[in-house]
């Protein structure tokens, strides 16, 4: 039965109908290439167009929704190279805004959940939205115990040997963050800062070994390497942004804080690094210039990004707002536009799917 529009293809143009039924075949086969085997063939542009025209069609004919539609659910199941981990409390998505009209919005559908809000004097949290690999570590008193990806939202896979070689990981927490709950689970994004990149890639080239795409792809790979010690040569480094679950937390310090804000200083007091660049902002005006202001920044900051996160600053109003089947209502990915290079198509290759789908794809020169 599909989810919010009757019977599937019920009063749908059959055009319509195919194109939709191809759009998530597609995004199911990249979804799997990028999650799951770390080999994405399209740029994140390409991709989130075909996910856009998707949820547009979909809108515009709720007949052709389907419950296992791609915008619908989260990542890709895990691979089967690792151990798989059910998350305790799923990892989920983020909704995206492809320009500032699209980021408004967002804004307006949280006053009309929750009218007495006014967008202007409410506090939001921006933080760059790093391109690197969604990560999250388990704590037992203090203890780290696992590292397990996002997967597709529910079960991910465990990379703790992986993970344990990345030195932004701590090992315990620092004591000055304490008393810790008995399990604290942090989330963050494991990634390669662009100056190490490209340091490795020139070593690679004077070694006469293959060159990495990009510094996403290389955090990628190296996490899902069996050998801990292949890991351990790669220049990874972590990031947190969100506490997930707290277990049996101490009475007299509250975990997680407040605010998003007042979170990050808490794990970044625990031993964590944090984002430099994230920053409470107040109302939507000045939401916007921030946007703008990180997009005109993003090539002079030591990592790659992508967007920027908005979330609503107040932990409390999270739970007031709630979320949908994948992505949280209190937050929002503002995607950049893609920029507009000169490059040289190398060869043109085709990709068989498990289903025999032929799908065609350039092998560009990198830019």
């Amino acid at each position: 039965m599909a989810t919010g529009g009757g019977t599937p293809g019920a009063d749908v143009p059959p055009a319509v109908a195919a194109r939709a039924a191809e759009l998530r075949a597609l995004i199911v086969h990249h979804n799997e290439l990028y999650h799951a085997l770390d080999a994405p063939e399209i740029p994140d542009a390409e991709y989130d167009l075909l996910v856009l025209e998707l949820r547009q069609l979909e809108a515009d004919h709720p007949g052709v929704r389907t419950p296992d539609s791609p915008t619908n659910t989260v990542g890709a199941a895990p691979s089967g190279l690792f151990a798989e981990v059910r998350h305790r409390v799923p990892m989920m998505s983020l909704d995206n805004a492809f320009d500032e009209a699209e980021l408004r919005a967002w804004a307006e559908r949280l006053r009309r959940q929750d009218p007495a809000l006014d967008l202007e004097a409410l506090a939001f949290s921006c933080e760059p939205k790093v391109d690197g690999v969604a990560m999250s570590l388990t704590y037992e008193r203090g203890k780290f115990v696992q590292a397990a990806t996002r997967g597709d939202g529910v079960t991910g896979e465990d990379v703790t040997a992986n993970v344990a070689t990345v030195g932004d990981v701590p090992v315990e927490l620092a004591k000055a963050g304490g008393p810790y709950p008995e399990i604290l689970e942090v989330r963050g994004e494991i990634y390669m800062p662009v100056a190490e990149f490209e340091a490795m890639n020139k070593r690679q080239a004077d070694a006469g070994e293959r060159l990495f795409v990009n510094p996403r792809n290389s955090a990628a790979g190296a996490l899902r390497q069996k050998d801990p010690g292949v890991t351990a040569t790669r220049p990874l480094h972590f990031w947190a942004y969100q506490i997930g679950v707290v277990e049996r937390a101490p009475a007299r310090r509250r975990w997680p804080a407040a605010t998003q804000t007042d979170t990050l200083a808490q794990l970044a007091k625990a031993g964590f690094p944090v984002s430099p660049d994230a920053r409470r902002i107040t109302g939507m005006t000045a939401v916007v210039a921030r946007c703008r202001e990180l997009a005109e920044e993003r090539h002079d900051l030591a990592y790659e990004i992508d967007g920027v996160v908005v979330k609503v600053d107040e932990l409390a109003l999270h739970q007031v707002l709630g979320t949908t089947s994948r992505a949280p209502r209190w937050a929002v990915a503002f995607k950049f536009p893609p920029e507009e290079r000169t490059t040289r198509l190398i060869d043109i290759m085709v990709s068989i799917g498990r289903t025999g789908r032929a799908t065609p794809f350039a092998r560009l020169e990198p830019v």
